[in-house]
């Protein structure tokens, strides 16, 4: 018989956050043999990789409760519960509630489905996680839900309206971790930019992150999850030009370069928002890296209309690309849009992805000969301030931050030596 509670994530750093929450939950609840699958929605390829690890972990495991969560689950509860290989479906509020991981309701086998309705949701608790297993840093959530309605994404629909965190709570939480030795917290949310909209005197994400940076200052390294630009506030612009701590590092959620699929996908900037931003940051922060999301084959995207995102990458000076092809989500605005075939949409991807790692490897080019604090994930592997890879040759302790000489690369990382 299997122990324990064993989780499977998919998706965002939010979900690798919550499946930490729902670890701690089952294992103070004395939950054994069960597994958990934390689904993601954000295409239909996600969907499909979740059903057939859910499929492959009862044929190996045909004595274990299976229980399937996270957006997917939310969003389409019926289609989970008709698979025979699944036990129970829970919702996305619900798992995040202790009691649904005692054994009594967890393990109750007259109700299959769960899920209550997302968007009735109107807090987000601070959920404290002292410790993430195998981690080298650690999330905090600090937001979650969304209130916008890209055409494109079905991620409302599983996480319902924003809604923060308050600040003392956050702040409390990253001093639980610094205390537990953690060197680098990774703020993390649906919709992070929106934070503090729905809090009394309506707090920006940057006065959070100066508050954090200033209450708990053993903390050596604040990193930002996904933010959208065009919200970004001018207290987190001169935390960018002014504080070490926070990582020369943004992830942007940009999906397009051309005005008129932006419009289409109902997204809040253009093109020009996206290249004034970057700018903007670098001029404050010349070291600082950029990473963007990407959809290609969005409805009726031309050849021209896809040359103006690939422009973009460089206009922007953006590094780190994470490209999807277009997946319809049943129920979205641009499911019922003039389709581009799927195949288009993968070559196009497979180009962008291409036009990325060249970036990769110019980025990691103009870095060899310098010498960067690396934070150790694992005894040979770590990331710079910049999130860069680098591979050390000499085993180092997980969590050590350690002054390492980039003296070679393979394209994808750096190859260190440990400084003197």
């Amino acid at each position: 018989m299997k122990q324990g509670t064993e989780i499977v994530t998919f998706g965002c750093r939010l979900n690798t956050y919550e499946s930490e929450v729902m670890r701690s939950h089952a294992e103070k609840a004395g939950l054994d043999n069960a597994i958990v699958f934390n689904t993601c929605a954000v295409t239909a390829e996600a969907e499909r990789q979740a059903r057939q690890a859910i499929r492959r972990a009862r044929r190996e495991n045909p004595a274990a409760r299976v229980i399937v969560t996270g957006c997917a689950a939310q969003v389409n509860p019926d289609a989970f519960a008709e698979m025979d290989e699944v036990d129970l479906v829970i919702g996305n509020d619900e798992k995040m509630q202790p009691a649904s991981w005692h054994p009594a309701f967890a393990l109750q086998t007259n109700e299959k489905v769960r899920v209550n309705d997302i968007m009735s949701v109107r807090e987000t608790a601070g959920h404290l996680v002292e410790g993430l297993e195998g981690r080298a840093r650690a999330f905090v959530q600090v937001q979650n839900g969304c209130d916008h309605r890209c055409t494109f994404c079905i991620i409302p629909f599983g996480r319902g309206p924003s809604r923060s965190v308050p600040a003392g709570e956050v702040v409390a939480q990253v001093r639980t971790l610094v205390e537990n030795g953690y060197r680098e917290v990774v703020l993390t949310g649906v919709d992070m930019t929106s934070y503090g909209g729905d809090l009394p005197g309506r707090p920006s994400l940057g006065n959070l992150a100066r508050r954090i940076l200033k209450l708990v200052p053993e903390l050596e390294r604040l990193r930002l999850s996904s933010i959208d630009s065009i919200e970004a506030d001018e207290d987190l612009m001169r935390l960018i030009a002014d504080e070490e701590r926070l990582m020369p590092h943004l992830h942007l959620s940009l999906q397009s370069g051309d005005d008129m699929i932006l419009k289409r996908m109902k997204r809040r900037h253009l093109r020009g928002d996206s290249i004034r931003f970057c700018e903007e940051a670098r001029r404050l922060r010349p070291d600082i890296v950029f990473g963007a999301d990407f959809i290609t084959g969005f409805p009726t995207e031309t050849d021209e209309m896809f040359d103006n995102t690939m422009r973009l990458v460089d206009e922007c000076g953006l590094t780190w690309l994470h490209v999807f092809p277009f997946s319809p989500r049943p129920g979205t605005p641009a499911a019922k849009m003039p389709q581009v075939t799927r195949e288009i949409g993968k070559q196009r991807a497979n180009r962008l992805r291409e036009k990325g790692t060249a970036r990769v490897a110019e980025h990691l080019e103009e870095g060899l000969g310098a010498t960067a604090d690396v934070l150790m994930e694992s005894p040979t592997l770590g990331r710079t301030h910049q999130f860069t890879p680098v591979r050390v040759r000499e085993k180092a302790r997980v969590g050590d931050i350690l002054p390492v000489r980039l003296a070679a690369h393979d394209g994808r990382s750096f190859e260190g030596l440990r400084a003197a």
